[in-house]
């Protein structure tokens, strides 16, 4: 029996939860790596850009760099609120950036050569949490908390 939330309607199947835990997750992972790659781990991003295009040019493109995965972060944990509301369109959104991000990293696997395994294996964990949290979307449970509409209503 769904009891409710803090008594304010029908609690989120646990599929949906685990879903959202998921993309918590891998949004978490995304800036792990992005940290990780410009300030620690050799050569670091910082190192690389500094060489490059000297200290001024280089913290001008991390700033860069930085706002757009802020912006980028924040448009996908919008879109996985709204999934987690019951949106089925969001739903859709996160099916496809999964499938995207899982398609992306597996087809550039055997690009980064030099880089440590442990390396490699960290930079794809924030696309396969991304993948993985598309599955439980789809399981009997949760597909109920995603209404189907014949006809959209304006």
């Amino acid at each position: 029996m769904n009891t409710g939330d803090s008594g304010t309607g029908p609690r989120r199947p646990r599929q949906v939860e685990a879903a959202w835990a998921l993309t918590l997750a891998a949004v978490a992972a995304e800036a792990l790596v992005w940290v990780l790659g410009v300030f620690v781990v050799a050569p670091t991003g910082l190192e690389e850009l500094t060489e490059h295009s000297g200290r001024s040019g280089a913290m001008t493109q991390l700033a860069l760099s930085a706002g757009m995965l802020v912006v980028f972060l924040g448009g996908w944990l919008a879109v996985a609120a709204r999934m987690r509301a019951g949106r089925g369109w969001a739903r859709a959104v996160l099916t496809v950036a999964g499938a995207l991000f899982l398609a992306f990293r597996v087809g550039g696997l055997g690009m980064d050569g030099i880089d440590p395994a442990w390396w490699t294996a960290l930079t794809a964990l924030p696309e396969l949490l991304a993948a993985a949290a598309v599955v439980p979307l789809y399981l009997p449970e949760a597909r109920s908390h995603f209404p189907s509409r014949a006809r959209r209503t304006v």
